[in-house]
């Protein structure tokens, strides 16, 4: 999701990336030799994985929230604002990658949510916002409302992040191909009349604007409602 972040920071002296994993992972699917692993063990191989992911990416810090995703998700919870407000506090991250509010993971689109109401109870406004691909692609976006975040550098550093999370992956998701596949699409399906730009891209859906008060229902469905215009007036125009 933030691999744009992690290459853009990789190695700089001015610019560090940190990650925040917000749930506990205890709900994660497995097979083969994970198949018989409890919730409690799933939990300490997911964190040792994401700590070795951290040395591997170069990240600044690598903040584990711990928290069941019912606590996420319960609205009147206030456990992870509350976090997620002291970190930004530590932190003062210049750019912020989260979910977007369009996935169809309902943890994922809690943690955005929350995140949110963290950012606009501080009255802390990033100078970028973004709404990443995860549990639903954004490729169905009106391209001038797209944002290409351009992920195509050290594909060797791509492959190492990825294939860490064995648990996941040998677990019964391959994660690894579906995550490059879906950045190399995006990248040659940006275009239909140009060559490639980028060589792989990940989608995100601006979130800035949602620090402004703006209704988070309103302005995310219209997203939804341009694309649906765009595609009815191409049908009308070419009928």
């Amino acid at each position: 999701m933030a691999y744009h972040g992690i290459t853009e920071c990789f190695m700089k002296d001015d610019k560090n990336f940190s990650a925040v994993v917000v749930t506990d992972g205890s709900g994660s699917p497995r097979s083969g030799i994970y198949a018989d692993c409890s919730n409690e063990h799933m939990m300490t191989i997911r964190k040792k994985e994401q700590k070795t992911a951290a040395v591997i990416g170069d990240y600044a810090a690598q903040i584990f929230l711990d928290l069941p995703s019912s606590i996420v998700q319960d609205q009147s919870d206030r456990k992870t604002i509350d976090e997620l407000k002291e970190i930004i506090l530590k932190t003062r991250p210049d750019v912020i990658y989260t979910h977007n509010l369009a996935d169809k993971h309902d943890t994922h689109v809690a943690v955005a949510l929350r995140l949110i109401t963290a950012l606009k109870e501080l009255n802390y406004m990033p100078d970028a916002f973004y709404g990443c691909e995860v549990w639903r692609g954004l490729d169905w976006m009106c391209d001038n409302e797209k944002i290409s975040l351009d992920a195509s550098g050290r594909p060797n550093l791509e492959a190492a992040l990825l294939g860490v999370f064995d648990s996941q992956i040998s677990g019964g998701k391959r994660y690894d191909l579906a995550v490059t596949g879906r950045r190399l699409a995006n990248a040659t399906f940006s275009q239909s009349h140009g060559v490639d730009d980028m060589e792989k891209i990940i989608y995100a859906m601006d979130l800035l604007p949602l620090l402004d008060n703006r209704d988070i229902g309103d302005y995310v469905i219209g997203y939804i409602d341009r694309f649906k215009e765009d595609v009815s007036n191409r049908l009308k125009n070419l009928k």
